[in-house]
């Protein structure tokens, strides 16, 4: 069956008071209508279908080619929105699923449902569509479903069209359809607008209803089909977006402490026995190995994490651990950061834009910009790699087995040897050669140590 599927994302969204158009709010790692392009791509052999309106460039640069697009210039409903999407209806189209772009928690699985009834009513040549409802005693403005003695759908009536009667009616309509394409083709030119001069998709349920058609219809559980309008349900929809993910992680092996305090977005991948600690917030596309620890309390955003590590009450950002390496607590990775293997950093301890290498200590209370460290070098507390000089950044590099004392400046551009040693409180200004040993303000080299010497 030749199914394509339609996402309206046009709405101006302004109860969400946001010059952000609605649909790209982020939500748990992913702008929302990303969700909603997620949800259906896996059950259509093409790509969806997003009508666009307003903000229609910034919602077709954040998808890209995860879309096709249609425009809806004026927003007159959905029953306009469907029209405007009229011409990818030819072509060999057997069915027509629509959604929307605010509806961030419907999963493929209960869409798979909807297409499912509809394939095996299909046989039925009166059949018009198939439909998504939802029981709940909270309507959020939806649509009543009105049925015959004989369970048959009668009518769709919208929140603001009830009768006293019809509003004590649980049953809703969250708009979500899987239509007959050709039926539907034939229907949407005979839709009539409303008094406020919009078109909306729920007449076709009297369409179909005079036409003797078959409508059919699928339980959605409540959760999926909360659309977002405000920021309170943007919140709601978080929660519950959140608690999957979460799910997923330990199900595949990862112990999360205190799920109520953990928050970790959709693109994290995470190996199992990591343990996450309370307060953590893992962003962006982060990955962690096995066997880690990490938090309590900690932020992780485009942080690469390898097996082994720990990270304790810590900020990494666009950073990278190798395997074994710790931080913390209260350790600071910023952007181009890279702990190589077993490297501890301690407590206060800041890195830019720098590799330490494997085995090396770093002190607490030191900040490390711009260098590059080799293997097992022991960094003093407080040691300063003094970078910028107001204009540019220098680099300062660091040969194996170098021992920096306590307090130490690096005023870069500057290199320390391998096996050199620096002592506490030397504020080096000149480069120091291979095993050599300088101290003072500004620092000099102490005679003997010198490979010239003798």
């Amino acid at each position: 069956m030749n199914t394509i599927a339609l996402l309206l994302a046009a709405g101006y969204g302004k109860r969400m008071k946001s010059e952000l158009p609605k649909v790209l709010h982020p939500l748990i790692g992913r702008p929302m209508i990303e969700w909603c392009v997620r949800a259906v791509a896996p059950l259509i052999a093409g790509r969806p279908v997003v009508v666009v309106g307003h903000g229609k460039a910034q919602v077709q640069a954040v998808l890209g080619d995860l879309a096709d697009y249609v425009e809806q210039a004026q927003q007159l409903g959905t029953g306009h929105a469907v029209m405007q999407a009229a011409a990818r209806l030819d072509g060999g189209v057997d069915a027509v699923l629509v959604s929307y772009g605010d509806m961030p928690a419907l999963r493929s699985e209960t869409l798979a449902q909807l297409l499912d009834l509809f394939v095996r009513h299909r046989s039925d040549p009166a059949l018009a569509f198939a439909m998504l409802t939802v029981v709940r005693d909270n309507p959020q403005g939806f649509g009543r479903i009105v049925r015959a003695p004989d369970g048959r759908i009668q009518a769709i009536v919208e929140d603001v069209d009830c009768t006293p009667e019809q509003r004590l009616i649980r049953e809703l309509n969250p708009g979500v359809y899987c239509f007959d394409a050709s039926w539907l083709r034939a229907s949407l030119p005979k839709i009539v607008p409303s008094a406020s001069g919009e078109y909306y998709l729920t007449d076709l349920v009297a369409l179909a209803v005079a036409e003797g058609r078959t409508v059919v219809t699928v339980q959605a559980p409540i959760e999926e089909v909360d659309g977002v309008n405000t920021r309170v349900q943007l919140a709601e929809a978080a929660a519950v977006l959140r608690r999957r993910i979460l799910e997923r992680h330990m199900l595949a092996g990862v112990t999360i402490v205190d799920p109520a305090t953990t928050y970790i977005d959709d693109t994290v991948q995470i190996g199992p026995d990591t343990t996450v600690l309370p307060g953590c917030l893992l962003q962006g596309h982060t990955v962690i190995g096995a066997n880690c620890q990490i938090g309590p309390n900690s932020q992780i955003v485009d942080t690469a994490i390898a097996d082994g590590c720990w990270v304790s009450y810590s900020v990494l950002e666009s950073a990278r651990m190798d395997c074994g390496a710790e931080i913390g607590p209260f350790g600071h990775l910023r952007k181009g950061a890279h702990l190589g293997e077993g490297v501890h950093m301690g407590n206060f301890g800041e890195v830019k834009d720098s590799y330490l290498g494997p085995g090396t200590k770093m002190g607490h209370f030191s900040y490390i910009g711009n260098a590059d460290i080799g293997d097992n070098v022991n960094i003093g507390a407080g040691t300063i790699t003094c970078n910028y000089d107001g204009v540019q950044k220098a680099k300062t590099v660091i040969g194996k087995n170098a021992f920096i004392g306590s307090d130490t400046m690096l005023v870069a551009p500057v290199t320390v040897g391998t096996g050199a040693r620096t002592g506490a409180g030397a504020v080096v200004t000149r480069d120091v050669n291979d095993g050599e040993t300088a101290y003072g303000v500004p620092a000099r080299v102490k005679p003997g140590t010198s490979a010239n010497e003798g």
